[in-house]
């Protein structure tokens, strides 16, 4: 199965990055951003704890729009495990 080569962008990073420094910002939805905000200039591939965390964060109607987006970066860097 080939590597997943994404990497976070710029407009994500910066998302991940304000999710982190939020004080109401959920475990999962930090959780998420760390993880897209350490996969920003590396093709390395999201782990199935920030990809489980990330689908939680997607789930949440209350989640901020910056949490939102870092979740997504996150779940586009996971390598898709189907047809395995």
């Amino acid at each position: 199965m080939p590597r997943n080569t994404e990497t976070t962008g710029k407009k994500a990073a910066t998302a991940a990055s304000k999710t982190l420094r939020s004080g109401t910002a959920s475990k999962s939805a930090k959780s998420a951003a760390g993880s897209a905000l350490a996969q920003s200039k590396t093709t390395k591939e999201s782990s199935a704890k920030a990809a489980s965390a990330a689908s939680s964060t997607l789930k949440t109607k209350s989640a901020p729009k910056a949490a939102k987006s870092a979740a997504a970066s996150t779940l586009t860097q996971r390598r898709d495990k189907k047809g395995r």
